[in-house]
């Protein structure tokens, strides 16, 4: 409502102090100026306030355009996979059984028996990677514990005019709808890796030429191992974003499974736009920016070049936080994966989640195609999926050992180079 008033009156404030309030919900009233500036921090659009009701017939073409990329997806992984999911997922679920624990999937504030907290894991190490299976994060960096982001709740996320509960779908209101948003915004800033504020305080600090160099020079294995450990990391966070999603931990345990095989290296491909620099073409590695020459001793020029013209592709739609939320989340939870026992269930979070990004994306930008372009990366993300399994399974054929003895055992679990070399043969 503040900010609805505040530029439909083209309202102007200014600061009494030093244009650094602290602003929380019980004191928000005492500077208008900061006020305001945080809800820009936070997404807010100015925009927002011009677009009116949204209508059946905007919806519908929603949901017909979903429809379509998930009736093509579905095509084309039916041909590739055959019977690897089936093989690996009840590989997966028999990992898994321990880590099952009063419903949740992992404990990320593992610690070890003396009470300390688990050691941070040196990604320069050469040692074999620390042992993961059933997603345990024993050894590994944990989460982050304390709050990094003031986390109450975004006024008026859903202005009250913009839908009508009749519009919606039936069962759906616009309460619903809000706390969806709000939920799934509120646990993607808790699990992101980095702050936006830390993005952009190292987003100038890249790789000098020495240290370029340094990856070049590195044997194919060595940087392979590397990347596994990064993209593991990466991947547990996914894992308790997917946690922290209501609605996700009452799916049955073998479609919370499947979804997170199948999707979680997608929404690591999603949240990469957050830590890639479209100006010089560059992403965070190792605590700095580098550009596409560091990876070159991997040996698959094909699968990096086509992941940073994704990221690059991404960044372009110039998504908020809230939107790289919500369409992880629509990205994670998708009935397009075989194997679902229970799709309907599946199908009916996921249609709650495409309506809230719907209205969000509408919101914030005036392109009127914005959500159609973006639903359309959803082809290239499963393209890059395959790819690297492509890559993977090419890399095993040729270090065995390194797979088998070097990579962390989630990523061997979830990307079954082992169960690809089969099928292919």
């Amino acid at each position: 409502g503040f900010f609805r008033r505040s530029q439909q009156n083209n309202a102007s404030y200014s600061c009494p102090r030093q244009r650094n309030c602290l602003i929380d919900r019980t004191n928000r009233n005492r500077c208008q100026h900061c006020r305001l500036q945080k809800c820009l921090a936070l997404g807010m659009s100015r925009d927002a306030v011009k677009f009116g009701r949204m209508s059946k017939k905007q919806r519908d073409s929603l949901y017909a355009e979903v429809q379509k990329h998930q009736q093509r997806l579905q095509e084309q992984r039916q041909q590739q996979t055959g019977d690897v999911y089936s093989s690996s997922l009840s590989t997966l679920g028999h990992d898994l059984a321990g880590a099952y624990t009063n419903g949740h999937v992992i404990d990320m504030a593992k610690t070890h028996a003396n009470g300390a907290p688990a050691a941070y894991y040196s990604m320069d190490s050469t040692q074999p990677s620390p042992d993961q299976s059933g997603l345990d994060m024993a050894g590994m960096k944990p989460i982050k514990q304390e709050p990094v982001y003031d986390l109450t709740p975004v006024p008026d996320l859903f202005p009250y005019n913009s839908y009508q509960d009749s519009q919606l779908a039936p069962g759906v209101s616009m309460g619903e709808l809000d706390r969806i948003a709000q939920n799934i915004i509120k646990s993607h800033l808790e699990t992101c890796q980095y702050t936006g504020e830390e993005l952009q305080q190292l987003s100038w600090q890249t790789h000098s030429y020495e240290e370029v160099k340094m990856y070049q020079s590195k044997s194919r294995e060595a940087l392979w191992q590397q990347c596994a450990i990064q993209i593991t990391h990466a991947i547990q966070y996914v894992v308790e974003f997917a946690k922290r999603i209501t609605g996700f931990m009452e799916l049955c345990q073998n479609d919370q499974i499947l979804l997170l095989k199948s999707g979680c290296l997608e929404v690591v491909l999603v949240r990469m736009c957050r830590a890639f620099n479209p100006l010089n073409n560059t992403v965070l590695f190792e605590g700095k920016y580098g550009g596409i020459q560091i990876f070159k001793a991997l040996g698959c020029d094909d699968l990096v070049s086509a992941m940073f013209d994704f990221a690059k592709s991404l960044c372009s739609l110039q998504l908020t936080e809230e939107e790289i939320a919500l369409f992880s989340a629509a990205v994670l939870i998708s009935t397009d994966r075989p194997w679902l026992m229970e799709p309907r269930k599946v199908q009916k979070l996921q249609e709650k989640i495409y309506l809230a990004l719907q209205h969000i994306m509408q919101k914030n930008h005036m392109d009127e195609d914005a959500l159609t372009k973006l639903i359309g990366r959803i082809p290239t993300l499963a393209a890059l999926c395959t790819l690297h399994t492509e890559e993977l399974q090419a890399f095993q054929q040729l270090h065995p050992e390194t797979v088998n003895m070097l990579f962390p055992p989630l990523y061997k679990e979830l990307f079954n180079p082992d169960a690809a070399s089969v099928m292919s043969k």
